[in-house]
């Protein structure tokens, strides 16, 4: 696989740069979308700890700054200071200490763990929101699938219990993720309540080990208060159409269901103490398959985050650039 820029999308001060630290797949496949995709970021340095890692050396052949010294080698490299934004494909525990490391230095960070230190942004929901932000989090590839419907719903009725289910294939399942699987229930389901809108949310990951691989597939529940169905599905569906412009593999695998709930349906556990009764089950079925610009087309659950955080980087360097309006983005 090989990548070219020409002079004129290199030219000096017409980019800004990024860095990307974690040289496994993410990070890889991160700075293959960077390459090819962006029209207005390009890469500055690839960050590893591993010398002998495929990121690093693909980097190195495509005559991209490199350093194996982490953060401390990225701080040292000679054009540090011309990095507008950082990437963090590492872990949640390292990010804890990567942005402690480069709070100094006042870059923009793109967390694509589940540390969870900056606000959360997904970029079809919140984006503009973070404008502002130096450090946002790429919540979970569970919760840049999911939260968009969510927040789709809750636009019309409000939702008083989201669950979801992010079925990936095992193969796609790194050790960042195998040892980030608390963090990942955790941060989603929060970040279905705080970004996607609802009273309560839940969420459920797992890993299957079927071969051939399965590409992402994601489910999705809320139980929503009196509303139009036509309008929950027209919500959904518009919704679906946003987060394809940035991650064109993201689609529906099948039609919405908007189904009523039964009075004697028990949702106590659910919904909590208190909570009005909703009147409406709302089912959305997603499956996301990659790009396959470094990862196989079946990781669409890397793929959409590599997607979102390109997304993200582009808006918030443009605006801290040149104050640029979002609408030239879109």
């Amino acid at each position: 696989m090989t990548a070219t820029r020409t002079t004129d999308d290199t030219a000096r001060g017409t980019k800004a740069r990024v860095a990307i630290i974690g040289s496994g797949n993410i990070g890889s496949d991160l700075m293959m979308k960077v390459i090819r995709l962006s029209e207005t970021l390009e890469m500055g340095a690839m960050v590893g700890i591993d010398p002998d890692s495929d990121g690093l050396a693909r980097a190195r052949r495509l005559g991209i700054p490199t350093t194996a010294e982490g953060v401390d080698g990225l701080v040292a490299l000679p054009d540090f200071d011309e990095i507008d934004v950082v990437f963090d494909a590492t872990s949640a525990r390292a990010h804890v200490l990567n942005a402690t490391k480069l709070e100094p230095y006042d870059k923009i960070l793109i967390d694509l763990t589940p540390a969870a230190i900056g606000p959360f942004v997904v970029p079809a929901v919140n984006l503009e929101q973070h404008v502002g932000a130096r450090n946002v989090n790429m919540v979970t590839c569970g919760g840049q699938a999911t939260i968009p419907m969510v927040a789709a719903v809750a636009r019309v009725a409000p939702v008083r219990y989201a669950e979801i289910v992010a079925s990936i294939a095992s193969k796609s399942a790194g050790p960042g993720t195998r040892a980030n699987i608390d963090e990942f229930t955790e941060t989603t389901a929060k970040a279905l309540e705080v970004v996607g809108g609802a009273d309560r949310g839940k969420a459920i990951i797992v890993l299957n080990p079927a071969e051939p691989p399965m590409i992402m597939r994601d489910t999705v529940l809320c139980l929503a208060d009196d509303g139009d169905p036509e309008a929950i599905t027209a919500g959904v569906a518009a919704m679906v159409e946003q987060v394809a412009r940035y991650v064109p593999g993201y689609r529906l695998k099948q039609q919405v269901q908007v189904t009523p709930i039964a009075d004697d349906e028990p949702l106590g556990t659910l919904i909590g103490a208190g909570t009005p009764r909703p009147r409406w089950k709302v089912s959305v079925f997603l499956e996301v398959e990659g790009a396959a610009h470094y990862l196989p087309a079946y990781a669409g659950n890397l793929d959409i985050m590599t997607s979102a955080a390109l997304r993200t980087a582009e808006l918030l360097a443009a605006r801290a650039r040149t104050s640029e309006p979002a609408e030239a983005l879109r």
